[in-house]
């Protein structure tokens, strides 16, 4: 029996050496200022930008191949700190600025139907096909993909209500000029 405890121990600490080796030589160089606007995006992963997460679209930033007006869930903040970031000017003249929003469906209309339960990338939606469906408004962060799909008409954005837990107080204004 120690003789198999005493090989394993062995074993694994030469394929643990091996994949450290490994993990070393064979690592990929990775972009610092794609990691730094991927931290500036919101991280939700919608699809919104056109590109399939946060990641992807902060590589096309980095290579200067997306405008940086590109996240629609983190408005007009997000793109005028990315602008900065990047050295660029936004033009946020066409910009809407919505508060946060989340789909809720309209339970007359739905048909079960079970295409926005596909389209959601955050499993928000509750339901089964020919049954009526339901959103978790909690784990909604607002995409509004399942409007797209839905061929009834069913679902609808509605502001967050605004509630203690996610009121905040707002910044102060700061005077530029001392008297």
């Amino acid at each position: 029996m120690l003789m198999a405890v005493g090989s394993l121990t062995v074993m694994g600490i030469a394929l643990g050496g091996i994949l450290g080796a490994a993990a070393r030589f064979l690592a990929v160089e990775e972009n610092p200022l794609e990691e730094e606007l991927k931290a500036m995006l919101p991280g939700s992963q919608c699809g919104q930008c056109g590109y399939v997460g946060c990641g992807q679209a902060a590589a096309a930033l980095a290579r200067g191949e997306a405008p940086v007006t590109l996240c629609p869930p983190g408005g007009r903040a997000v793109a005028e700190a990315l602008a900065k970031r990047l050295g660029v000017t936004a033009d946020l003249s066409e910009h809407e600025e919505k508060g946060p929003e989340y789909a809720v469906i309209i339970e007359e209309l739905c048909i079960g139907c079970t295409r926005c339960i596909k389209e959601c990338s955050v499993d928000a939606i509750m339901g089964a096909n020919k049954l009526m469906h339901t959103v978790i408004a909690d784990a909604c962060h607002g995409c509004a993909k399942c409007i797209k799909v839905c061929p009834t008409d069913a679902i609808e954005m509605r502001p967050v209500p605004m509630t203690l837990s996610n009121w905040h107080w707002a910044k102060p204004e700061t005077e530029h000029t001392l008297h």
